[in-house]
């Protein structure tokens, strides 16, 4: 795996791709199906969430919205019949993919980070997808032995986009403010080393003003070297804790720090 540069239209198209994958993650499956990594959350609330998101991205996108949308008002046109919401997601795509290349990624719009440009959405909405159909096929494989051969699955997630998507969370972090312990991601330089075997890694330093990280491949006070970064991305978003995948995440240094960063960076 190479640091892949993606454009904007790459983006969409992936975006696109990934809103199909999920739609047949989804088909068949009961809806009250809980979500295990989304608590409280079943199969059905999860693809009415995803696919209203898509919607209200596509809609902002779609008028360069200078402001944000209220996604709770809007009416996403979801079906009263779970068996409909496999399509109905991919018309979402549709929607999302044809607002997203009709603007220029430089158009200013609204954005809840530092990018207020339409280059944001499409990003964003990708790894949006990806983490979320990952919920899908986790919380479908009923048995663990079924769970782990998703995970290990080549089709779960693509490296690069696995890559780009733990960078993308690591750019958003500092702007989640609705939730407040990220306030708490600072300190006086200590850093965290996320290692996959399949390219180069991120360091993460913490400062007394936040944090900041970097493609790198050194070690930090706290290192996780995994196979993949599927499986960074998975931990990285809270879809895995490495204390208890032991087979998957090697923990060398501080594991306090470690697990210390991952109760305040939950988005």
């Amino acid at each position: 795996m190479t640091t892949k540069e993606w454009t904007h239209i790459e983006y969409a198209d992936a975006t696109g791709r990934e809103i199909a994958r999920m739609a047949e993650a989804v088909r068949g499956h009961d809806p009250a199906t809980p979500v295990p990594t989304c608590p409280g959350w079943d199969l059905a609330e999860l693809v009415a969430h995803t696919g209203a998101v898509h919607r209200w991205a596509a809609a902002m996108v779609r008028d360069l919205a200078p402001r944000r949308y209220d996604r709770q008002a809007m009416d996403h046109g979801l079906p009263s019949r779970f068996e409909d919401y496999p399509a109905w997601l991919e018309e979402g795509a549709v929607l999302l993919v044809e607002a997203l290349k009709e603007q220029d990624p430089d158009a200013e719009m609204w954005s809840w980070a530092g990018d207020r440009h339409a280059r944001f959405w499409s990003r964003r909405q990708l790894h949006e997808t990806v983490i979320h159909r990952a919920d899908v096929e986790l919380a479908v494989g009923a048995e663990p032995s079924i769970a782990e051969s998703l995970v290990d699955d080549q089709s779960l997630v693509d490296e690069d986009v696995a890559a780009d998507g733990v960078s993308e969370l690591l750019d958003v972090l500092p702007y989640a403010s609705w939730r407040p312990l990220l306030a708490e991601l600072r300190g006086d330089g200590e850093t965290i080393s996320w290692q996959p075997g399949t390219g180069t890694g991120w360091l993460i330093r913490l400062t007394p003003d936040g944090f900041s990280y970097e493609r790198s491949s050194a070690p930090g006070q706290s290192t996780v070297r995994t196979a993949t970064a599927r499986d960074v991305l998975l931990m990285a978003w809270g879809r895995r804790r490495p204390q208890d995948r032991p087979e998957d995440y090697v923990i060398e240094g501080d594991s306090t720090l470690l697990r210390w960063w991952a109760e305040r960076s939950a988005i």
